[in-house]
């Protein structure tokens, strides 16, 4: 089926726009990148009558103005891509702030539909929206709908698809922005028209309208676009912006923007808008607010949800958990019946089956994480942490919009340190973004959950949720303690003021928790089927390679030989034939602990072996050996790889048949492991450098490579040092 449109979705931060993609395009979307950075970019198709229409879910902004990179990239598809449609969605509860930014599509010319979203919560709230008003007076279709119910939304794609036919020539609005600016705006339009200045790209009349605003972004653009005319125009605004701030104390952006809303007050005013109830009264969020954002109460509240959240995932995917432990198990002891000792059935057992079987039994366990969290973001919930949070982040040097970077993190449970490294781009402040940038690692990631989980669940397994819920309040208080440090020394300046919308409460629809817990996990479970599947197969040759030496063979085999020797033919016999004995047992035994001892040293003899090793000396101080230290090692490049690591290293290292188990089993069975080696090694997982791809992130938002060095240097010397402390002081008291 050919694609006949691209079409855009457009909106507000909170204004239903996803819960509208993913009601027109379920399963068929994918997310990537938009080239260059690091925007989600999410892509989907809508298929109507006999054609399909290509739909991108532009990142949610409040303006085009160049405050954040997401309105830069919004802006850069329009111009870029110029899409047949663009289907701006409108809160009809918050249609005057909604409507700013469907005035800049207007000023821009783009072809719009207007989606008014959320026509339900207007009626509760008695607000009666005429669109059919509303459209003739700003002159683009207005469409009415609920996209969490679907309602209209049939029609709106109908009126979308209409639109898009008539292939409509981007025609800029132009509003009356003042007596001076309005002439100003004319003079400025006629030098961009005759000299043709980026008027391939964009309207002059917006283009004129950036130079006022003093859009460096667009400035920029102009410059190298033409230099002479760029600098006429940059004089021309200097010398109003200068007669302007000595007349009427203002300036040329400002009086833009008033301008804006005053057009967007003079449509409402024209019976748009009925009110049937008293617009002074309480709303339920408002009531809710009351109490879940109370000074006292709201704490509480949150940190009763977040255990609630660690009860319910642990409680309720335990089983599906140990179904997925069966599962590798008795894979892992298929193929090692049906293929010959040797290097391939070795890789596939130790480095695929038990390295990435380990990642990928964690999979229940993240998707439940996920669900809960998709449950407390649909519902608005998050934004209320947020606005908690905000007191508390201010004291420590941060500013309030840090703390969605902390919860995206994975500051709740799950989550990612990249797009958490990326939200620090709406902060204002270089160094309170800096400052947010190098602490947010410390969240307990998506990526560590699992390697938690192991340790938990193989030594405080009477605790579970108790103990996940301390090791978060754990990472917030030492990234907290942290992000003071750098603020009072490296990152010192003054603290910004934070302002924050608090979306409506909503119940969230089962479709959209669906695909959003899906998309989480589905990445999950990617990464482990091709970066971490990749790794643990490099992992497996280093701690299979180089192997023993001849000499060293020799020395095994001669003692295996001398232990056979000293037994009597009968033994031997019973041994070979499989009948069980007294002698034959004692007999297995021997050999059994021989081929450890062998296994142990080709281990400790190869390429991992030598330099976890090597760190012992320095690292036993934590309590970590050799092998530990080869996961922990790996967890450089993704802390996944601890398990699929650790997993590998002690299937390469045990080889008693009736010690087979899940990796907590053989963890609990090994004798150099204890609650407190355990709870150290969790404490240097939490805190220790971040991994390749934040630490590349780090570099890219931070703009030097020095950072990412600091990051991982800083975080690694932080977490050892936490860690021996944890483990001098442990193995002194228990």
């Amino acid at each position: 089926m050919a694609v006949k449109f691209n079409m855009a979705l457009a909106g507000n931060p909170n204004a239903g726009k996803t819960t509208l993609f993913n009601a027109l395009t379920g399963s068929r979307q994918h997310v990537g990148n938009y080239p260059g950075v690091t925007v989600d970019k999410k892509e989907g198709v809508y298929t109507v009558d006999d054609f399909s229409v290509n739909l991108i879910d532009l990142p949610g902004i409040y303006s085009l103005s160049p405050y954040s990179e997401e309105e830069v990239v919004a802006r850069d598809y329009l111009v870029e891509n110029r899409p047949d449609v663009v289907v701006n969605i409108v809160d009809a509860a918050n249609l005057e702030r909604n409507l700013y930014l469907s005035c800049q599509f207007m000023e821009m010319g783009v072809p719009m539909v207007i989606a008014l979203n959320m026509m339900d919560v207007a009626a509760k709230r008695g607000i009666d929206v005429h669109h059919k008003k509303l459209a003739k007076l700003l002159g683009v279709p207005v469409c009415p709908i609920v996209a969490r119910s679907g309602k209209g939304i049939k029609e709106l794609m109908q009126v979308a698809v209409r639109v898009a036919e008539h292939h409509k020539v981007w025609q800029p609005l132009n509003i009356s922005y003042g007596e001076e600016l309005d002439s100003l705006i004319i003079d400025l339009k006629a030098k961009v028209e005759a000299a043709a200045f980026m008027t391939c790209d964009y309207p002059a009349s917006w283009t004129v309208l950036k130079y006022l605003e003093e859009d460096d972004l667009h400035i920029s653009r102009g410059d190298d676009d033409n230099p002479l005319i760029s600098k006429e125009l940059q004089k021309e605004v200097a010398i109003i912006s200068e007669h302007m701030e000595q007349t009427i104390s203002s300036a040329p952006d400002a009086m833009v923007a008033d301008h804006r809303y005053g057009f967007i007050k003079s449509i409402l005013r024209q019976n748009v808008m009925h009110y049937t109830i008293d617009q002074n009264r309480m709303h339920t969020s408002d009531k809710i607010d009351m109490v879940v954002t109370n000074r006292f109460a709201g704490p509480i509240i949150m940190l009763l949800i977040l255990f609630g959240v660690y009860k319910f995932t642990f409680t309720y995917s335990a089983i599906p958990v140990e179904w997925c432990e069966l599962f590798f198990s008795w894979l892992g002891g298929t193929v090692d019946s049906l293929l010959a000792d040797g290097y391939m059935k070795s890789m596939l057992i130790s480095g695929v089956i038990d390295g990435i079987g380990g990642v990928l039994g964690f999979v229940p366990l993240i998707m439940f994480m996920f669900f809960c969290i998709a449950l407390l973001e649909d519902s608005g919930y998050l934004a209320r942490v947020a606005y908690m949070m905000d007191r508390i982040f201010r004291t420590f040097g941060l500013h309030g919009s840090s703390v969605m970077a902390f919860i995206i993190s994975g500051g709740i449970a799950g989550g990612c340190a990249v797009p958490g490294v990326m939200a620090t781009r709406t902060l204002r402040s270089p160094r309170e973004r800096m400052a947010t940038l190098l602490t947010v690692p410390f969240m307990n990631c998506g990526a560590k959950l699992p390697v938690l989980a192991l340790l938990i669940g193989a030594f405080f397994s009477e605790n579970k949720a108790q103990y996940m819920f301390f090791l978060t309040l754990l990472a917030w208080v030492v990234a907290l303690l942290v992000a003071k440090v750098l603020r009072m020394t490296l990152l010192r300046g003054e603290a910004t003021p934070f302002v924050l919308e608090l979306p409506p409460y909503r119940v969230p629809t089962f479709s959209g928790l669906m695909i959003h817990t899906w998309e989480k996990t589905w990445q999950y479970i990617k990464k482990a089927g091709t970066v971490i599947l990749g790794i643990s197969i490099i992992l497996w040759a280093m701690m299979t390679f180089p192997g023993l030496s001849s000499e060293q063979e020799a020395v095994f085999t001669a003692r295996q030989e001398a232990i056979l020797g000293q037994q009597s033919p009968e033994g031997v016999a019973g041994l070979e034939s499989g009948e069980v004995t007294a002698e034959g047992r004692a007999l297995n035994q021997a050999l059994l602990q021989l081929a450890n001892v062998r296994s142990e040293a080709a281990l400790r003899h190869s390429i991992a072996g030598q330099i976890g090793t090597s760190l012992e000396s320095l690292s036993q101080y934590a309590g970590f050996d050799w092998r530990t230290n080869i996961a922990l090692v790996g967890g450089f490049a993704a802390k996944e790889v601890i398990i699929s690591t650790l997993g590998t290293a002690y299937s390469l290292g045990e080889v008693d048949p009736e010690a087979t188990g899940s990796l907590a089993e053989t963890l609990k069975r090994d004798s150099g492991w204890n609650k407190v080696k355990a709870f150290s090694v969790i404490v240097f997982i939490m805190f220790y450098a971040p991994c390749f791809v934040t630490v590349a992130c780090i570099i890219k938002e931070a703009g030097h490579w020095k950072w990412g060095w600091f990051a991982m240097a800083f975080n690694t010397a932080f977490a050892f040092s936490l860690s021996t402390f944890v483990y001098q002081i442990g193995t002194r008291l228990f």
